[in-house]
């Protein structure tokens, strides 16, 4: 398996362990381009982060970072805005200002150009030097869905009910769960020259057994990280299933 495990024992050091690969990297290249999931499995690894910059261990003002996803259709003032969540949990925090931020159209008169152009502008930095993912109930990766293979690019996407129902919880119930959404295509995040993939809790055991033993396959979209380089999975002893 071309994929570093490393198990811990809660969220607490799941975030530690990923915040010090992350400051690690920006070391190596403080300009670097990352693409940074929201989601709960990560924001814990980017407020641990956030104190290493307060504590002047790592800068992280010179990255640049690309949104990963979008809900089609929420301005950023709306409660369900994953770019609101990224600037108020990830954006502000790291002191990264809004032009070193690429990010898709909240309410774009034509997804499928807002797509494109967004293809364009990975293309022009030159791909991705870091992809920290969370993992989707169904496998997904951003909002790559089940039946997305590594020539998926970055496009418009209808959600599964599977992903409905775990974002319901964060805005309240189903019925407020956009259907629709933007994402970066699985052919820019299996290209990424780092990846980190943060698993956490018991309902995620199931999913990550499957990504990472499993086949190799576009019902589980986040199997290919098993086919793409330097991937680093870190996850607690609860998604694992209680062995290191």
């Amino acid at each position: 398996m071309a994929i570093e495990l490393h198990i811990e024992p809660d969220l607490a050091s799941v975030s530690d362990h990923a915040a010090r690969l992350l400051a690690e990297a920006i070391e190596r290249k403080p300009a670097l381009s990352a693409v940074l999931a929201t989601g709960n499995s990560p924001m814990a690894s980017y407020a641990r982060l956030a104190e290493l910059r307060r504590d002047g261990k790592v800068d992280t003002g010179r990255m640049r970072v690309f949104q990963l996803d979008s809900y089609i259709g929420t301005p950023d003032d709306d409660p369900r805005s994953l770019y609101g969540w990224m600037d108020r949990s990830l954006l502000s925090p790291l002191a990264i200002a809004p032009e070193r931020v690429i990010r898709f159209a909240a309410t774009p008169a034509d997804p499928d150009e807002e797509c494109r152009s967004f293809r364009e502008k990975i293309g022009m930095s030159g791909g991705f030097d870091l992809s920290v993912l969370g993992l989707g109930p169904n496998g997904h990766l951003g909002f790559n869905e089940p039946l997305s293979d590594p020539r998926s690019t970055t496009r418009v996407i209808d959600l599964t009910p599977e992903s409905i129902v775990s974002n319901a919880v964060y805005w309240g119930g189903e019925v407020a769960v956009p259907r629709r959404a933007m994402t970066v295509g699985l052919d820019a995040l299996l290209a990424a020259r780092q990846t980190i993939l943060i698993v956490v809790g018991a309902a995620k055991r199931q999913i990550l057994k499957q990504t990472l033993e499993g086949p190799i396959s576009p019902a589980v979209p986040a199997s290919y990280l098993r086919e793409a380089t330097n991937v680093t999975v870190i996850a607690d002893r609860a998604a694992w299933g209680g062995g290191a």
